[in-house]
């Protein structure tokens, strides 16, 4: 079962998919630091805001990897994001991109969608996320979109303590 964690920046999947990893779940992590970290040794310092397509493809790329890794086992595998998220992020700044991507986030069927809200009191910006709150939260409303378009409808993860939130989550799996 593929099940993915997802939200806007600064609202807790970090930190909730890494309690999921000290109770013993299969989880994979985000992979735009590890680009973005790439990016910066090549001098680009914001892969996303200069090359916003290179930086989605090498994305799509990615979590197409992790998807199909995780689809090949029978164990329960979290992920730190999905392949809509780079469409509604696409969708955010305004860019087009290939068909490919659209193929892509079709074939890409993830068992569940947890989405958690934006949440001010735990929001912070460094050095990969330049998003501040306010463009957090539009980013909130197209990761809903997004998925809603790809016929997935996100279980939203309401605020509250990382046990609250996984308990949440785990007792939803067992509906």
């Amino acid at each position: 079962m593929v099940i993915v964690i997802t939200g806007g920046p600064g609202s807790g999947k970090t930190t909730l998919i890494n309690a999921l990893k000290n109770k013993g779940f299969f989880c994979l992590d985000e992979v735009s630091r590890e680009i973005t970290e790439n990016a910066r040794k090549s001098g680009i310092d914001q892969l996303f805001l200069a090359q916003p397509l290179l930086f989605s493809e090498l994305l799509l790329e990615a979590r197409m990897k992790q998807f199909q890794e995780a689809k090949a086992n029978d164990a329960l595998y979290f992920l730190d994001r999905g392949v809509p998220d780079i469409l509604a992020y696409m969708h955010y700044i305004g860019d087009s991109y290939p068909s490919q991507f659209v193929e892509v986030a079709k074939s890409c069927r993830y068992d569940h969608v947890f989405i958690l809200e934006p949440w001010e009191a735990i929001y912070v910006q460094d050095s990969h996320r330049y998003e501040n709150f306010a463009q957090a939260q539009l980013i909130y409303q197209h990761l809903i979109e997004t998925y809603g378009q790809y016929a997935f409808n996100p279980v939203v993860v309401n605020k509250g303590s990382v046990e609250d939130r996984l308990n949440f989550i785990l007792n939803q799996l067992k509906k």
